[in-house]
């Protein structure tokens, strides 16, 4: 029995160093415990055990902590040799990636992602700002895009303009998936769908929906209902593109807001917050090239209306 193993080759012309990773493939069923201490065979239980802790296992481009993952013949498990370390959690959020360039969170709700006026209040911007402080006064945080202050989820902030830039402007085509779940009322008749409209922005600050596209910019959203019961349903929603209040304008628009969502159009609050989660961000990282992909539990109390 053969598996596959890809260092990565070092560049000609220049020094052989250690490679940044060891791509190794499945090939039998198995658990990934098992398979790491076959297949590396120069690391003891302990070590796997670092390397897991550390976030150095990745599968399906997410990092892979449990000892015990069942495998599937053909899969491909990749050791990065960077340490990413353990997740570091603060009031209001959790780093769950950070490496030179980039940092992703999971933003609780309740927490704005950047200050809106001069206000001394807590924010994701002023708390990872701290955070890349604390290891060298003159570094910086940039914020990649926001989420509502009653969102949770992932977000994405860069460590230099250059990379900030880099991402943005290649948003639509490195953004391999960006999925929220959405809590709403009701159920959606069809289940699943797609929900297209324009949007624009008032004074007062309330997103409005039109058909029209001389009235705003344009808007997809795709929704699948993953549970539901007779008074409440959990989407997996997908953007195709990323307005201002998208989701909950559109789930109002099919008749059907989102949980505690008063300003568009919801009738209860059973769960005491936003009915909204950011879970599922995929996408190719600006520098290194690599595709990574990130998932956070489904929060309980989303999970308590059925």
């Amino acid at each position: 029995m053969q598996d596959e193993q890809k260092p990565k080759q070092s560049q000609p012309g220049k020094r052989d160093s250690a490679p940044k990773e060891t791509r190794l493939i499945v090939t039998e069923d198995t658990e990934l415990m098992v398979f790491l201490l076959a297949k590396l065979p120069h690391k003891n239980r302990n070590n796997i055990k670092s390397i897991l802790r550390d976030r150095q296992v990745w599968i399906n481009d997410q990092a892979v902590t449990q000892f015990n993952h069942p495998l599937k013949a053909n899969q491909e498990v990749v050791v990065r040799w960077t340490k990413l370390g353990p997740e570091r959690k603060y009031p209001g959020l959790t780093i769950i990636f950070e490496d030179e360039h980039l940092i992703i969170i999971n933003k609780n709700e309740g927490i704005l992602s950047m200050a809106t006026n001069k206000g001394s209040e807590r924010t994701a911007y002023s708390i990872l700002y701290d955070h890349v402080k604390r290891d060298n006064p003159s570094n910086k945080i940039f914020i990649i895009h926001r989420l509502d202050r009653e969102t949770s989820g992932l977000m994405m902030f860069a460590k230099s303009e250059r990379v900030q830039k880099l991402v943005q402007e290649t948003w639509g085509p490195t953004t391999k998936e960006r999925i929220y779940l959405a809590a709403i009322e009701g159920k959606l008749d069809p289940p699943n769908g797609t929900h297209i409209s324009y949007l624009h922005e008032s004074k007062a600050l309330i997103v409005y929906s039109h058909k029209n596209p001389e009235h705003g910019q344009e808007a997809i959203t795709h929704y699948e209902t993953v549970k539901s019961n007779s008074s409440y349903s959990l989407l997996k929603v997908t953007l195709e593109t990323g307005r201002k209040n998208q989701i909950r304008v559109h789930m109002q628009d099919l008749g059907h807001p989102i949980v505690g969502d008063r300003k568009y159009g919801a009738s209860a609050d059973p769960i005491g917050r936003l009915g909204l989660h950011a879970w599922s961000l995929s996408f190719v990282h600006p520098i290194t090239g690599q595709r990574l992909r990130f998932e956070t539990p489904v929060p309980r109390r989303f999970m308590a209306l059925f």
